[in-house]
C-alpha cells in the first residue's frame, strides 16, 4: 500500500472509537484532513464524515471499506479546529462525533442509505439577473428605443435597466436583479420576456450571497474618555504578559467602545476577531454599532439564522472571504477562523454560555480561552459583575485585571428603592402584584414621557392553576412539573417538553369547579398593567413573543422609537440593551431568584439584578430601580443597594470554601435516566457505591434533581467534587470505567448516562 492509504474519519455520531477507511488510489493525492467524505458505516447506512488523519499504518484491508466519494475540493474544517474538537471531547467527556455534530451546520452533514441516492443538502443561492448581450453604442441604443415606440412597456423596462445599472454607452456592463427591475417598473414579465426574445436584453442565473452586505462607509471609532483610554491602555499592557484579561466595568461604563477600539487595532494588524455574546437578542444592537465602524467585515452567527445561511457563513469564514469580525453566541466558537488575534467574551458571567443538552456540554467562555491558546491569540472577558471563577482567576494572577469604575458621561448609578411586599400585603396596599412605590415610580415616569421596564423571570400568565377546595394542581403527563397557564392561547403548557392541555373546568381530584390561577408570569403582568395604566402602550418581551426570526428586533426597535411606554420581560431584557429614555426599572419578585436551590443562586441573583438595574438611566437622567421583595434585610439585596460586588464576592468565596464548591474544587455531574423509577434507583445506587469506593466523600448522591422527571424519563444525579490541584485525567478515566461496568450489567440497555463537566 502507498503513502496515505488509510484515513481516520470522524462521523457525527456518539461513537467512542475513531474508525478507519481505505483511501482509493485515485484519491490519495487529492484527499486532505478536514475534507468531507461519504462512507458506509454499518450494513446499510451512509454518512458524510470529516477526515481527521491520513496515514499508512498497517491494516487488514479485507476488513476496511473504501471511501465512496470525496465531497469537497478543499477542506471545510481546519486541522487546528480538529485539534480543538479533540480537546472539547476529552475535557467535557463526550465523543468527537458529538462535538462535530454540534460544531458544523447540519446542512453540511449528509446521511442516507445504500438503497437511496445521497445528495448534497447545501445549495448555493441563485438569482436571475438581466443584462445587455454586448456593449451598445449611443447610436445603437437610440435606434433600439426608436424601435420600441409602439411597445412603451418594453421601452420603459429598458430605460429603467439603464438607470439602475448606470450604464454608459460602450462602457462596462453592470447586471441588474430581475426582481428589482420588475418591482421598479411595475410591469409584467411578458414585456421583459419580449425584450429578451428580441435579443435586446439577456437573462441569466448567478450565485448570490444569502447574507446581504451593508453598503455604508465605515466610520472611525469615537475618541475614548479618560477612564476608557486608561482601561484600553491597561488591557494592551497586560496582554504583553497575560493571554486572558478580565475587564470589570460598571454598567453603562462604555465597555463596548473599548471593545471597538481593540477590534480596530486587531483588524489593522490583519487579524480576525471573534466577539461572543450570551443571547441572540443582544446581537442586533451590537451589530448596528459595529457596522458603523467596520461595515462589510462583519459576519453574524446564531441559532435564529437558517441552516443554509449558517453553511454559507461557515464556507466564507473557511475561505477568509471578508470575515475579519465574527459576532455570535456560543456556537460561533466553532467557526473555522484562520487568523484569530482576539476573542471578546462580553457578559462573561452569563449562564447562557454553558450548553446544557445535548453533548458536548461545553462552556463557550472556557472553550474560547483554549481556542485562543491554539491560535496564540488573546482573550478579553468583560462584565459588570464577573463570575466568581473568573474574578478569582484575575485576583490570583492567572488572568490580568482591569477595573472601569466610572459610568460614561459621569452618569450617576441608578437609585435603588426596596419595596417590602410582605408589609404591603399586611397593610393591604398592594394593587395586584405591585407595591405603592413601584406604581408611583411608573406614574412619575409616564407623566414625564419616560419609559419603564418591568422584570419578571417567569413567562406565561400564571405559574400554575389550583383547585381552591382541595389544592389539586395539574401537572405535565411527561415531566414532574406543574403546567403553566398561558392566557393568550387559553392552555396549560409544560416549558420542559412542550406538552399542552386545555384548562380543566373542574378539579381532577374532588370535582370542584373552583379552579383558580396562582402566582404570576410576564403575560399576567402585561394584562394587569394595561388595566392600571390604560393609556400606556405596553409590550412583552419573552420566549413566547420572540419565537419568529425578527420579533425580538421588532419589539426592541419599537421601544427605542418610544412606541412602547412599558416593556415587560424575562431576563432577555437584562443584558446589553441601551435606551436613553428608560428611567424606571421594576424587579417584581426578587425572592424567586434568591431562594432557588443552587449554590450559585446568590451570585446569579446579584448579577441579574445588577444587570437589570443597569438598564435604567443610561444617558443624562439618573435612573430609578424598584426591587420588590418580602425580605428587605437579605444580605445580597443590601449589597446590591451599594452595588458592592466585591463584598458579595468575599462572602460567596467564604461559603464556597467552607462547603468545597468552585472555584476551590472542580465539579463533575453524572446524570442517569431511565423510564422505570425502581431500575433507575438500582443502577444509580450501584454506580454511586462504585465511585465512592474510588473517591470516598468526594461523591455526593445519588439524588433526584429539582425536576426529577422530564419527557417520561426519571432522572437522578451523582456529583463529584474534585480538588482543584488534583489531575483531572485519571479522575475522568475512573468515572468512564465505572460507567462502563454499569453499562455491562443485565437490563442496563434502557439506562442513559450523561456527564456534565463544570455544571453551571
Amino acid at each position: 500500500m502507498g503513502e496515505n492509504s488509510f484515513a481516520d474519519i470522524l462521523l457525527p455520531l456518539a461513537v467512542k472509537d475513531v474508525f478507519t477507511w481505505q483511501v482509493p488510489p485515485q484519491l490519495s493525492d487529492k484527499l486532505k484532513p478536514g475534507m468531507r467524505v461519504l462512507v458506509q458505516f454499518g450494513n446499510k447506512k451512509l454518512y458524510s464524515g470529516i477526515v481527521k488523519r491520513l496515514h499508512n499504518e498497517k491494516k487488514d484491508i479485507r476488513t476496511v471499506r473504501e471511501i465512496i466519494k470525496v465531497l469537497d475540493e478543499e477542506p471545510v474544517v481546519r486541522e487546528i479546529h480538529i485539534r480543538f474538537w479533540h480537546w472539547l471531547a476529552e475535557y467535557y467527556m463526550c465523543t468527537e462525533g458529538e462535538v462535530m455534530k454540534a460544531a458544523m451546520p447540519s446542512i453540511l452533514t449528509i446521511e442516507g442509505t445504500l438503497s437511496s441516492p445521497v445528495e448534497e443538502k447545501f445549495k448555493p443561492k441563485e438569482e436571475t439577473f438581466i443584462s445587455l448581450p454586448r456593449q451598445f453604442s449611443e447610436r445603437e441604443l437610440n435606434e433600439i428605443l426608436d424601435s420600441l415606440k409602439k411597445a412603451p412597456k418594453q421601452a420603459e423596462i429598458l430605460l429603467e435597466w439603464l438607470n439602475l445599472s448606470g450604464y454608459i454607452p460602450e462602457s462596462e456592463i453592470r447586471n441588474v436583479r430581475k426582481s428589482l427591475l420588475v418591482r421598479e417598473t411595475g410591469t409584467s414579465h411578458q414585456a421583459l420576456n419580449a425584450l429578451i426574445r428580441k435579443g435586446i436584453l439577456i437573462s441569466f442565473k448567478s450565485e448570490v450571497p444569502r447574507i446581504r452586505e451593508t453598503t455604508a462607509d465605515a466610520v472611525q471609532p469615537v475618541k475614548l474618555t479618560v477612564a476608557q483610554q486608561r482601561s484600553f491602555e491597561s488591557i494592551n499592557k497586560q496582554f504583553t504578559e497575560k493571554d486572558v484579561v478580565l475587564l470589570h466595568g460598571v454598567t453603562s461604563g462604555g465597555k463596548t467602545e473599548i471593545y471597538i477600539h481593540l477590534i480596530n487595532e486587531q483588524l489593522r494588524k490583519g487579524k480576525q476577531v471573534l466577539y461572543l455574546l450570551p443571547e441572540i437578542g443582544l446581537t442586533t444592537g451590537i451589530i448596528n454599532r459595529l457596522q458603523r465602524h467596520f461595515a462589510n467585515t462583519i459576519m453574524v452567527y446564531h441559532s435564529r439564522i437558517n441552516d443554509s445561511e449558517k453553511a454559507e457563513i461557515w464556507k466564507r469564514v473557511m475561505n477568509d472571504a471578508g470575515c475579519s469580525l465574527v459576532v455570535g453566541v456560543r456556537s460561533a466558537v466553532f467557526l473555522p477562523l484562520n487568523n484569530l488575534g482576539l476573542i471578546i467574551v462580553d457578559e462573561e458571567h452569563d449562564g447562557s454560555y454553558k450548553q446544557q443538552d445535548p453533548a458536548p456540554r461545553y462552556h463557550a467562555r472556557d472553550s474560547a480561552i483554549v481556542l485562543a491558546g491554539l491560535h496564540h491569540a488573546k482573550v478579553l472577558l468583560g462584565s459588570a459583575s464577573p463570575s466568581i471563577e473568573s474574578y478569582n482567576n484575575a485576583v490570583t494572577g492567572k488572568y490580568g485585571l482591569v477595573e472601569l469604575n466610572e459610568r460614561y458621561g459621569q452618569i450617576k448609578l441608578p437609585q435603588i428603592i426596596l419595596a417590602n411586599t410582605r408589609e404591603a400585603y399586611k397593610r393591604k396596599l398592594m394593587v395586584s402584584h405591585f407595591t405603592p412605590q413601584l406604581l408611583e415610580a411608573i406614574d412619575e415616569a409616564l407623566a414625564k414621557n419616560e419609559q419603564v421596564v418591568l422584570f419578571q423571570n417567569r413567562r406565561g400568565f400564571s405559574p400554575y392553576v389550583e383547585c381552591s377546595e382541595c389544592g389539586w394542581i395539574p401537572v405535565c403527563a411527561n415531566c414532574a412539573v406543574n403546567l403553566t397557564y398561558h392566557k393568550t392561547v387559553n392552555r396549560l403548557v409544560c416549558h420542559y417538553c412542550g406538552f399542552s392541555s386545555t384548562v380543566p373546568s373542574q378539579c381532577g381530584n374532588c370535582g370542584s369547579a373552583g379552579i383558580v390561577t396562582r402566582g404570576f408570569g410576564t403575560e399576567k403582568i402585561e394584562d394587569e398593567i394595561k388595566i392600571i395604566f390604560p393609556s400606556a402602550k405596553v409590550a412583552r418581551l419573552d420566549l413566547d413573543t420572540t419565537r419568529t426570526k425578527n420579533s425580538f428586533d421588532r419589539i426592541i426597535n419599537a421601544f427605542e422609537a418610544k412606541k412602547i411606554d412599558i416593556l415587560i420581560g424575562t431576563q432577555m431584557i437584562s443584558k446589553g440593551l441601551d435606551f436613553e429614555n428608560l428611567t424606571v426599572v421594576g424587579i417584581l419578585n426578587a425572592d424567586n431568584l434568591l431562594n432557588y436551590p443552587d449554590f450559585r443562586a446568590h451570585e446569579r441573583s446579584f448579577q441579574l439584578m445588577e444587570q437589570v438595574s443597569g438598564r435604567a438611566g443610561r444617558r443624562q437622567k439618573q435612573g430609578k430601580v424598584v426591587i420588590q421583595t418580602s425580605d428587605t434585610s437579605n444580605r445580597i439585596i443590601r449589597l446590591l443597594l451599594r452595588h458592592d460586588y466585591k463584598t458579595m464576592l468575599r462572602l460567596q468565596m467564604e461559603e464556597r470554601k467552607a462547603f468545597n464548591y468552585p472555584p476551590f474544587t472542580r465539579m463533575i455531574k453524572i446524570i442517569l435516566k431511565h423510564k422505570d423509577r425502581s431500575q433507575l434507583n438500582h443502577f444509580a445506587e450501584l454506580l454511586a457505591a462504585d465511585l465512592k469506593n474510588i473517591f470516598g466523600k468526594r461523591v455526593l448522591g445519588p439524588e433526584f434533581p429539582v425536576i426529577s422527571r422530564i419527557q417520561q424519563w426519571y432522572l437522578k444525579t451523582i456529583l463529584l467534587k474534585i480538588e482543584r490541584e488534583k489531575p483531572l485525567s485519571p479522575v475522568k478515566q475512573s468515572i468512564t470505567d465505572a460507567i462502563s461496568r454499569i453499562e455491562k450489567l443485565e437490563k442496563s440497555s434502557s439506562l442513559k448516562i450523561s456527564i456534565d463537566v463544570d455544571p453551571y
